[in-house]
């Protein structure tokens, strides 16, 4: 008796929530002449056709991005051997919905297998042996793909935040051309798809002369760069608007576009700096950075929606070089700021709260594209 009722509960409130999310505009429509919006979605959102999150994927999204399944340490365990299922899978759920899908990442310092940067006993790999890593990973991944890959982030997160090159092993093992290779080889196994660095923090000044440096480059090397990927986690209150601002000016006067490619906004305090380096980890058990366990204040709630308002007014300011906005995440119980940087916190960075029903932040970004069009 007591399965049956679980289970009668689930169907009413998925059904609660496709009668409400019927309702709302699609953020897709809002958006359609100025810019694509996409979500990063896991595996089991694209996997299991009876997942709860798929009602908001379908209505609102006309871009995905794959938040795990297309990384080295998913696709690429060992030397030689290589695993598509959960790819495959990606691709085709976005191709089934007529979506832009974008592949993340071909080269990373992080989610990379050991094996990846060890050479033979137990030295360094030279630069040839690392150079032709990556050529091979590249071809085969970009290669298997090709012509139904809308863009890669070829180099994932190069720079340190001052804007100095990150002493990573690619940059250790190759130099600083490794960048250009990793352009040129992606360019080389999948000529039609846009190639793009993503990176978080670009909007702090230092950073963002590194990254123009960066780009400026790759341009002088002769490879292609269409976009930058500001990968746009943020808080509440910083970064200020005008830094947001001045980075993408900067990035739009090297000649490429601009992207949010992982758009989510803090709810609660966080200790230190701002960041998203996945290898950032602190212990948790205070309070004061976990507030709101059993949900947030309307006050709080009202600060988030102006946040989010702020950010799309800035990016239909320049929606004529902005060409895509890319959630990372669907509802804030599937969001990785739970555990960032602290494990078990309740974070509420998203359009969509744990119910599944849309947020105030929603409206407001649903005001701000309707108001662009007035």
């Amino acid at each position: 008796m007591k399965a049956r009722q679980n289970y009668l509960m689930t169907v009413a409130i998925a059904l609660c929530a496709l009668s409400a999310n019927a309702a709302e505009p699609a953020l897709k429509d809002v958006y359609a002449d100025h810019f694509l919006i996409g979500s990063a979605i896991n595996r089991w959102q694209f996997s299991d056709p009876s997942n709860q999150d798929l009602p908001i994927i379908n209505k609102h999204f006309n871009t995905i991005t794959a938040e795990n399944a297309m990384k080295w340490g998913s696709l690429h365990r060992q030397p030689g051997e290589y695993s598509f299922d959960g790819a495959d899978r990606f691709v085709e759920f976005g191709e089934e919905r007529g979506m832009k899908i974008i592949g993340h990442t071909l080269v990373w310092h992080s989610q990379t297998p050991r094996w990846v940067f060890e050479g033979e006993d137990g030295n360094p790999p030279t630069r040839g042996v690392m150079l032709e890593r990556m050529r091979e990973h590249i071809f085969t991944v970009a290669g298997r793909y090709k012509g139904r890959i809308h863009g890669w982030d070829v180099v994932n997160e190069a720079l340190n935040d001052d804007g100095t090159l990150r002493q990573s092993p690619w940059l250790l093992a190759i130099g600083e051309d490794y960048l250009v290779k990793a352009f040129q080889f992606a360019q080389e196994a999948d000529p039609d798809a846009e190639l793009y660095y993503n990176d978080y923090s670009l909007h702090r000044p230092d950073k963002r002369a590194g990254a123009v440096k960066l780009i400026r480059m790759l341009q002088d090397a002769g490879v292609r760069i269409d976009a930058i990927g500001m990968q746009a986690h943020y808080r509440l209150e910083t970064p200020p608007i005008e830094e947001i601002e001045a980075s993408m000016r900067a990035y739009i006067e090297t000649g490429v576009k601009v992207m949010f490619t992982e758009l989510d906004i803090k709810a609660i305090p966080t200790p230190g700096p701002g960041t998203a380096d996945i290898s950032r980890r602190q212990a948790g058990g205070d309070s004061r950075w976990n507030p709101y366990p059993d949900g947030l204040p309307d006050e709080v709630q009202q600060k988030l929606a102006d946040r989010y308002a702020n950010i799309f007014r800035l990016l239909l300011k320049y929606r004529d070089s902005v060409t895509r906005v890319t959630f990372w995440g669907v509802t804030d119980q599937s969001s990785w700021l739970n555990n960032f940087p602290i494990r078990g916190r309740t974070d509420y960075p998203l359009l969509f709260g744990r119910d599944r029903q849309p947020k105030p932040a929603f409206q407001a970004v649903v005001e701000a594209g309707r108001s662009a069009d007035r």
